[in-house]
């Protein structure tokens, strides 16, 4: 049975805020999206232990704390550690896939040049956690 998902959007370009939204308006889905427009924000977010998200969408590339050590944070608390963490980033760099894999992240997702190309990952990547056993706080 499909689930409505409590997403964190973790993302600080307004552009790529915006394409999500539309997106998921496009795709016709009703996941809740909760916005943080950097790490900082999110973890404050995440203070509210009553109202976890049922998944995280990263991106890499923010100021002060940068998504992998926002990552880091995040897998390294109890209460957090079992929340489904997805990358979406342009970054290629074979270090921070390999260093994301190594701290705990559930998939890590390049965001593609063409919009049609990224619903079509957005779709796949909501289907699938949307499917998925996750673990209710």
């Amino acid at each position: 049975m499909t689930k409505y998902l409590n997403i964190l959007l973790i993302e600080d370009n307004l552009i790529e805020l915006m394409k999500m939204k539309r997106t998921v308006s496009f795709l016709k889905l009703e996941h809740q999206i909760t916005e943080a427009k950097n790490a900082e924000v999110a973890l404050e977010i995440l203070e509210d232990t009553t109202k976890l998200p049922d998944l995280i969408l990263l991106d890499l590339n923010m100021p002060k704390i940068s998504g992998i050590e926002f990552l880091s944070i995040l897998k390294s608390k109890d209460e957090f550690r079992h929340i489904p963490t997805v990358i979406l980033t342009t970054s290629n760099n074979k270090k921070d896939l390999e260093e994301c894999y190594r701290i705990g992240v559930s998939g890590y997702i390049l965001k593609p040049l063409k919009y049609e190309d990224y619903i079509m990952k957005i779709k796949k990547v909501l289907s699938y956690w949307s499917i998925n056993e996750l673990i209710k706080n």
